[in-house]
Formats: structure tokens, sequence, C-alpha cells
């Protein structure tokens, strides 16, 4: 039996690496190339449905493959599926900075978001397979921070080398990091494998793929007329969700239905869903908004982005903690309740305005209301089901998270009236007000769903084990 790795030991800073890592890159890729739209726009002559899909590509695959990346892990190797997963991310961004067209740029994001799709449950399994039980803790608590550091980053690196450099750089900066994690990796990490590995899924995640897939074409190409491609692409998207829905009732579903027996598991997820598209909304359009509409530099626009990642470093950990002793429902109404009041003031982002008066209040009180209700949102999701069950209730909640942002993408414009004549021209500002309406709408409506769904208590009750099970270790809070 192999020994644990202790935290303040080398092995166990090496292990920490690896995992800050790998999640630092697949966070770092979900926010820096929000800034280099419209320079992408400009200088890959990309339009908005281009624009929509190098960020919906990206996400789609990933959201799609979370829950099989753990499983693959599981079953063949942590280790070995984690570095293929960071030479595989590595190669995608080679071919995403050497893309010729816009077209080939949302194929080799597709193809980087598999490679995420391996990073992300991969970096917290190898921190709850490498060290000591009375370490993870410590680990994962660390972990969460680094690369919610990394996330931080991401807008004003993304800015900053769009300027200083090109686009390009943003995408190729990834290899020489991904290349330390491959040798930090076989150095340092102990291969690890499950007692009892899970099935793969493989016709769930094909099913959830093309649905997704399917859907979100229909809704991004509907803001161009679309015509019958777009109803045939609706309609098939939704016969394959209503597909995947009838495979994930088998016992070896990757997405056990069951869980959403729980009214609380459902109403967190609901609230997350919310909240997430409210936040993957307002940075795309924001970005725009502030390149096209206002003329600021992709530096600029990047910067104005740090108070509320800021804000969500900060007051996570503290609204954690305090969950523990008010409960989650307060914090996650609440939390839900402010940001949309931020996403509303967001709308005074207008031409001739200036960052102190017109963006930094919508920022910062989208991040202050964030940092209220990302933790306890993750807490009411994992104490809704029983602790051996946790680890697959939370890549769900993982996963609405990332398919929040995929939707917002793909419906905010259609549902604003914001077409690609109007990014084209810059004339965005009626669309983009209307937009954070809708969005401040929808975390309004999170905030109720919280309220209602979420039980009463001092950070909620778990159901009880089964005796014969052995609860996993999970992070109590999740980082974007």
């Amino acid at each position: 039996m192999r020994e644990a790795v202790r935290y303040g030991s080398r092995a166990g800073r090496g292990v920490l690496l690896v995992a800050v890592l790998g999640s630092g890159l697949a966070f770092l890729d979900s926010t820096v190339v929000n800034v280099i739209l419209p320079v992408l726009g400009r200088e890959l002559g990309a339009g908005l449905s281009a624009l929509q899909w190098t960020l919906d590509g990206y996400l789609l695959t990933l959201s799609a493959l979370l829950l099989p990346g753990g499983a693959l892990g599981d079953r063949y190797g942590r280790r070995r599926v984690f570095t293929i997963g960071l030479a595989w991310f590595a190669v995608a961004s080679l071919l995403c900075g050497l893309a010729p067209s816009a077209g080939a740029l949302v194929v080799f994001r597709a193809v980087q978001g598999v490679g995420a799709a391996l990073l992300v449950p991969g970096s917290l399994a190898l921190l709850r397979s490498c060290f000591a039980p009375e370490d993870q803790g410590r680990a994962i608590g660390a972990w969460a921070g680094l690369s919610g550091v990394t996330t931080a980053l991401g807008p004003l690196l993304g800015g900053w080398l769009a300027e200083a450099v090109s686009w390009r750089a943003v995408f190729l900066v990834n290899l020489p990091i991904a290349a330390l994690g491959i040798w930090a990796a076989v150095r340092f990490v102990p291969e690890s494998r499950a007692p009892v590995a899970r099935r793969l899924d493989v016709a769930g995640a094909v099913l959830a793929a093309l649905g997704l897939g399917a859907v979100t074409y229909a809704l991004i190409e509907a803001t161009g007329g679309g015509g019958a491609r777009v109803t045939v692409a609706a309609l098939a998207g939704l016969v394959a969700l209503g597909a995947f829905v009838l495979v994930e009732r088998r016992p070896s579903a990757m997405l056990p239905l069951s869980l959403f027996r729980s009214l609380q598991f459902t109403g967190a997820n609901a609230a997350t869903l919310a909240l997430y598209f409210g936040l993957g909304g307002a940075t795309f359009l924001l970005m725009l908004q502030l390149q096209r509409g206002l003329g600021w530099s992709p530096l600029a626009s990047g910067a104005a982005l740090l108070p509320l990642t800021a804000c969500i470093l900060v007051l996570s950990p503290w609204s954690g903690r305090l969950a523990g002793r008010v409960g989650n429902r307060p914090l996650m109404a609440a939390g839900a309740l402010v940001a949309g009041v931020g996403l509303a003031l967001l709308s005074r982002a207008q031409p001739g305005v200036s960052y102190l008066s017109g963006v930094l209040p919508g920022v910062a009180t989208l991040g202050v209301g964030l940092g209220l209700a990302v933790a306890p949102l993750t807490a009411a999701a994992l104490s809704a089901v029983e602790a051996e069950r946790a680890g697959v209730a939370s890549g769900v909640n993982n996963a609405v998270a990332r398919a929040a942002g995929l939707l917002a993408v793909a419906v905010l414009p259609l549902a604003a009236g914001i077409g690609p004549a109007d990014v084209a021209s810059g004339q965005l500002t009626e669309g983009f007000r209307r937009a954070m309406a809708i969005s401040a709408a929808l975390c309004g409506v999170g905030g109720a769903l919280a309220w209602a769904t979420v039980e009463r208590g001092h950070g909620g009750a778990r159901p009880r084990a089964r005796p014969a099970a052995v609860a996993p270790r999970v992070a109590p809070g999740r980082t974007r």
C-alpha cells in the first residue's frame, strides 16, 4: 500500500503544483478569451456567431464531458488521464494559436475543451487520492484559492497579451505551463485508481454533446435569421436531450437522475444555472460593449473585471464559514439578489461614461453577490445527497455552471435583440441594456428558488450515508 503524501512535504508541494496548473489552465481559458473577442472579430473577420462559437465550442465539450472525464481517471489511472489532458490541452492551444481563420479557431477551441474536461475533475481527484486524509482539507483550500487567482488574472492577462504581443499569444502561453505540469506530474504524483471504477457512459456523453451542440447551434444561428436549418437543429437537439434523459435512467448512467428527487439538490442547481447564466452573459457582452461600444482597449477592458473576481475570491471563504452558522439558504438568496442588482447596474455602461460611475458599481456589486452565493450553492447541492454520492453531485453542479455559461452566450444576444450588424457597427447599447435586465431578472428567480427549496438550518443537514459506504472528501466550495 503506497504512503499518503503530506501537505508540507516536497512531494505535497509538487502534487499541489500539478493540480493548480491543470485546473488553472482550464479556468484561465474560460475567462481569458472573452477579452480578445473584439480583436478576433477585427483580425479574423469574425461575426457575432463566430465570436459566440469561440466561447461556446470550448464550453460545449467541457460541460458535456466533465462527468466522463472524471470516470476515465478512476478507471485508467488519475495521473495518466490527467497528463493526457495536459498534453491534449497543449496541442489544442497550439492549434488555436496558429488558427488561420475564425472557423478553424472554433474547431480547435472545441478540441481544447475536451482536454479541459480531463483536467477539471482530475485536479481535485489527484488531491483526494494523494494527500493524507487529515491534510486533504488544507490541500483543497490552497488549490481553490490558487486556481481562483488564475481565473482572476485571466481577463487582465488576455488584454495585456493582445495589446503587447498578439491575440495568438493568449493561447500559446499555455504551452510552457502545460509542459511544466506534465513534468511535475511524472515527478511527484503517484498513480492511483478507484477500487471500483465507474462504468463509462459513452452513450450518455455522446447524446449530451449532440443535444447541447444542436440546441446551441440553433440559438446562435437564429440571431442571423437561420431559416429551416435552425428549426431542424433545434428539433434534433431536443430529441437528443430527450434520449439522453432516457439513457440516464440506467444504473450505469454518468448522471444519476435519482439525485434530482431531492428538492434541495434540484433547487440549488437551478439557482446555479441562473447565477452563472448572468455571469457568463455579463462577461461576454460587457467585453463587446466596452471595446466596440465605448472604444476601450483590451487591457482596460480586462482590468475592468478585476473587482468582480477580487470580491469572489475574498468573500467566498467567508460566506462558506458564515453559512455554517446561519445556513445556506439566506446567503444563497441574498447573493442572487445582490448579483441581480449588479447586472442591472451594468446597464449603465454606455458611451461617454467613466469607469467609476458606469462600470465599477455594477462589476463590484455582481462580485459581492457571487461571493456571497457561490460557496453556499455548492454546499447546499452536496448536503442534499448521501455522502457517498457527493463526488457525483459536485460534478453535476460544476457541469451545470459550465452549461449556464454556454447557454448565456447563445441565448442572450437573441433574447436581447442583438444581431450581427449591431456588433459590427458597435451599436450595442440598447441590446446590452436589455440583456443585463434579462440576466438580472433570472438572478432574482434564482434567489427565489433558493429560498423556496433549500432547507432551513445551519449549513443544511447532509443525508446520512449508507453503513457500507465510505464518504469521500470534497471541496467545500468551487472557484470559477
